[in-house]
């Protein structure tokens, strides 16, 4: 572990000025390429301290532009254009980088390493992605994947992914062992053979009170064929 001086908030770590311990691969990959830390010598204390308000007048600055472009990016809806199955599996998953693309074409810049994706997009669907704009700020963002423009349309039309209908139609073909194809046809042919002895007992009963209602009609004429 090495001590390291942060020069803005980071997630998990503290906030500015603290001194904290991290593993040596953490600083040197992330933290001190990003100008996010300091190996905390005496000689960077020092730097640090003398520049502190600045930084912190400019951290204020880059917080204020970050909320700015969060209000304008809070709900946006960015879609992505994959080829995946008929199952709306995708070949290969959704990237930083798709993001970005797609952010970009919506008129926004942005850099692969502010998208955060907590769970790797591998479907077909909509799925809420968090954007890091500044380490104070964050803006939520919707990702629209699907196989075609028209396709994104209606997904963002229904509020979900139009891969559902096939999922739907797999549990038919699951349940009547017949293709995907076919599994319709199939279901109606059997609700149809359903209806049948219901449709049979109504006809019975119609018939059954026609049978009664006959010689309630002849009555009257018998009884006028009496008194002649």
């Amino acid at each position: 572990m090495i001590e390291i001086i942060l020069l803005e908030r980071v997630d998990g770590l503290g906030t500015m000025g603290q001194i904290v311990k991290v593993r040596p691969g953490y600083a040197r990959n992330f933290l001190l390429p990003l100008k996010k830390a300091l190996r905390a010598t005496k000689a960077n204390s020092e730097l640090f301290e003398k520049q502190r308000a600045q930084l912190e007048a400019q951290n204020a600055a880059d917080r204020a532009k970050a909320e700015t472009l969060a209000a304008k990016m809070e709900g946006l809806k960015l879609v992505v254009i994959r080829q995946a199955s008929e199952m709306g599996q995708l070949f290969g998953s959704v990237s930083s980088r798709d993001i970005v693309e797609a952010a970009e074409k919506a008129g926004n810049t942005l850099h692969r390493t502010q998208v955060q994706i907590d769970t790797p997009i591998k479907m077909l669907g909509l799925f809420p992605v968090k954007i890091k704009l500044h380490p104070e700020v964050t803006a939520k963002v919707t990702v629209n994947v699907a196989r075609s423009p028209e396709e994104a349309q209606v997904q963002a039309a229904k509020g979900a992914a139009v891969i559902k209908a096939a999922a739907e139609k797999a549990e038919v073909e699951a349940a009547f062992g017949v293709p995907v194809e076919g599994a319709e046809v199939a279901a109606s042919d059997e609700a149809t053979e359903a209806k049948k002895p219901a449709k049979k007992a109504k006809k019975a009963e119609a018939e059954t009170a026609e049978g009664e209602e006959a010689p309630k009609a002849k009555k009257p004429r018998a009884k006028k064929a009496a008194a002649e």
